[in-house]
C-alpha cells in the first residue's frame, strides 16, 4: 500500500507510539512512502528546529531517503486547492494523487476531517492501523 506521511505523524515517530509504528511498517517494507521535495524538505526542517538533527533515528532515517528505500518519489505534483482552513496542507494531496497513493495518515485535524480525497483516504494514525 502507497502512504503519504504528514510531517506531524512523522516527527511523532520518533516518540514512539502509533506513528513510530506506521514508520517501522514502512522500514519492513509492508508500506510504501511517498514523498515529494517539499514534504521531505519539512520533514527535515522541522526535525531541525526540534533539535534531532543528531539523533540515530533521523541519520537512519535519511540514509533511507538518500538510497530511496520503499519510496515513491514524485517531482511533479499537480497543484490542487483542497484544504480551504489550511492551504499548506494541500501538499499532502498533491503528493497522493501525484504518486497513485492509497492513504495519507495525519494527525492534523483540519486534513483529517476531510476524510477521503477521490479514492485517497485520510486517516490518523489508529485509524490506519485498523485498516491495515
Amino acid at each position: 500500500m502507497k502512504v503519504v506521511i504528514d510531517t506531524n505523524v512523522f516527527v511523532s515517530s520518533f516518540f514512539g507510539g502509533n506513528p513510530k509504528k506506521i514508520i517501522d511498517l514502512w522500514k519492513e517494507e509492508k508500506i510504501t512512502l511517498c514523498l515529494s521535495g517539499e514534504i521531505l524538505e519539512e520533514y527535515v526542517d522541522v526535525l531541525n528546529t526540534l533539535g534531532l538533527e543528531n539523533e540515530e533515528e533521523l541519520k537512519e532515517l535519511l540514509s533511507l531517503f538518500a538510497k530511496g528505500f520503499n519510496i515513491v518519489f514524485t517531482s511533479f505534483t499537480p497543484e490542487l486547492k483542497i484544504v480551504k482552513d489550511d492551504p499548506e496542507d494541500d501538499k499532502f494531496i498533491e503528493c497522493a494523487v501525484a504518486c497513485g497513493a492509497q492513504a495519507i495518515i495525519t494527525g492534523d485535524k483540519t486534513l483529517e476531517k476531510i476524510q477521503k480525497y477521490k479514492e485517497i483516504k485520510i486517516l490518523n494514525p489508529r485509524k490506519f492501523l485498523d485498516l491495515l
